[in-house]
């Protein structure tokens, strides 16, 4: 297997994630897990923003609805 793409955040990111699991196990709303995995990233100190505002298109012409997406990571 070849060398990861920002391989220190990736792993960052996935222990994150591993650490919710862990922790809540299964069973729980999106948004349980959502804000378990907004704290889990400010101790792993993973940069993210919480809710990113994305515009929908269609045809090249934007929708009047918005996406939300949970957790964008930069």
């Amino acid at each position: 297997m070849g060398k990861l793409l920002f391989e220190e955040n990736t792993y960052k990111i996935i222990g994150a994630c591993m650490a919710v699991h862990k922790g809540l196990g299964a069973g729980f709303l999106e948004s349980v897990y959502h804000e378990a995995l907004e704290k889990e990233f400010e101790i792993q100190k993973v940069n993210f923003d919480s809710k990113k505002k994305l515009r929908v298109y269609y045809n090249d012409v934007p929708l009047k609805k918005i996406f939300y997406s949970r957790l964008y990571l930069f």
